[in-house]
Order: C-alpha cells, then sequence, then structure tokens
C-alpha cells in the first residue's frame, strides 16, 4: 500500500443537490463493478468501507442516503442513530450504514457483533467512526465535511489502493466543484 497523500480531494458543496451529485458520483463505481461482475456472489470483488466524520448536521446523513439511493435503495432511509445499523440489500449485494454517535467506549461496535458486517463483500458506511477509535479498520476512503461559508467542503482521503482509485475518478467528475 502505498502513501496515499496524493489521493486527498476537497469538493465544495453548495447545497443539498450538490450534496447528492457527490453521492450519486461515489456510487457510480460500484455499480459499475456490479454490472459487470456476474460471476461473484454479490457482485462485488471486495468490500467498499466508506467513513463519514463532521459536526452534528455537516450533511453525513443526507449523503448517506443519496448513496444508498443511487446504489438502488428504494423506500426511506433511516439514520441509525438510534438503531446503530440499518441494512439493505439490493438484488445481491450487501449494504450496511453504522452510526457510532451514541458509543461512549471505543470497543462499543466490536461487543454489539457489528465486526462480521466489516468482513463480508458489501458496501459499509459508517458515521462518528472517531468514536470507534483506531479498533475500527481503515476505510478505503474517509469523507469528512466542514461546514464552509455558505455550503460544506467535503474532504476525501484514501487510505487503500481501492480509495485511491475510488477518489481519482471523482476529479474527472464534471459536476463537482473541486477546490484546492
Amino acid at each position: 500500500m502505498s502513501h496515499f497523500t496524493a489521493h486527498t480531494l476537497r469538493i465544495f458543496l453548495a447545497d443539498e443537490e450538490a450534496t447528492t451529485i457527490l453521492a450519486q458520483a461515489m456510487a457510480k463505481p460500484i455499480n459499475d463493478e456490479i454490472s459487470t461482475s456476474y460471476n461473484q456472489e454479490n457482485g462485488l470483488s471486495s468490500a467498499y468501507h466508506l467513513h463519514l466524520q463532521g459536526d452534528l448536521g455537516a450533511g453525513k446523513t443526507a449523503f448517506s442516503r443519496a448513496f444508498l439511493q443511487a446504489l438502488g435503495v428504494t423506500g426511506r432511509i433511516k439514520s441509525p442513530t438510534y438503531t446503530l445499523v440499518e441494512s439493505y440489500k439490493v438484488s445481491r449485494l450487501y449494504l450496511y450504514h453504522f452510526d457510532f454517535y451514541r458509543f461512549n467506549e471505543s470497543t462499543e461496535w466490536q461487543e454489539a457483533g457489528f465486526r462480521e458486517h466489516l468482513l463480508e463483500q458489501a458496501v459499509v458506511l459508517i458515521e462518528w467512526p472517531e468514536k470507534a477509535d483506531k479498533s475500527l479498520p481503515k476505510p478505503d476512503v474517509l469523507l469528512h465535511l466542514h461546514y464552509h461559508d455558505t455550503g460544506r467542503i467535503a474532504e476525501l482521503s484514501a487510505y487503500s489502493d481501492k480509495g485511491e482509485k475510488w477518489i481519482a475518478q471523482l476529479r474527472t467528475h464534471q459536476a463537482l466543484t473541486i477546490v484546492a
């Protein structure tokens, strides 16, 4: 695995529509892999792990909803703040949306039996991963949402080769506002 500092990307999100565009762009490589890999049981060659950080109200759940919808989840997408995890299945694909905000100890996610979900070939989104401290495996991409003027800055950092490729694909997306 390489050093990853070259694969950090900052995107300005003016509003919820821009957040939705980012979520759709991040879902595209997963949808592409699923549509071309019928030989895998669930359509993925390996899991996709995305961690989301940011202050309360920064847009983590709004991003997650748009991301899950872009992956084919229909119906109501609930915040897992109280349930800790919401699970979805779209065709052969499993998706897990975690929210660790209510955890007080860094090992609570393991005690709750969530480690098995992280080992599956699934799409895993985790809000508030910092509550799990260093006991949580590194994500492919960390998405940190910051308040900025009238919108948000989405700062994406890669922590795996897959994460590097994921971010590289976003750099060429015409509808995203890349910032220095």
